[in-house]
């Protein structure tokens, strides 16, 4: 792919997770995790995040279900103070867990709905 996506993934990764906590996630980067970073800034954030036929709320939401889904809580964490920098308001938080409850199954959508509400307590939403 190469810098300019690199860049353009740093970008967004800092607008949707907070500036502090992606130079953070850099600054302590070290030989063995630098390349993840440098990897999911690029790929996940760049060439997909770039993309822009979806826009950032909805792929918030998205995001939240399948986190949800796979059972992922400090991503699942993340991605909720993410989705609410991005628009997305508590009541479509709570739809999107709803349906995650259906399609992924009850304990799936109980702890999402436990790591969301401590992430939305930590950011005062």
């Amino acid at each position: 792919m190469g810098k300019d996506v690199f860049d353009k993934g740093f970008e967004i990764r800092k607008a949707v997770l907070g500036a502090e906590f992606v130079e953070k996630s850099f600054a302590s980067a070290d030989d063995f995790n630098r390349p993840m970073q440098e990897l999911v800034t690029e790929y996940c954030w760049g060439a997909v995040w770039g993309r822009e036929t979806l826009d950032r709320k909805t792929r918030s939401m998205l995001n939240l279900a399948m986190l949800a889904s796979l059972n992922r809580p400090h991503e699942l964490k993340m991605h909720v103070k993410g989705a609410i920098r991005n628009g997305v308001t508590k009541d479509e938080i709570r739809e999107v867990l709803l349906q995650v409850a259906i399609y992924a199954g009850v304990p799936a959508g109980v702890d999402a709905f436990r790591n969301a509400r401590e992430a939305l307590q930590e950011i005062g939403a």
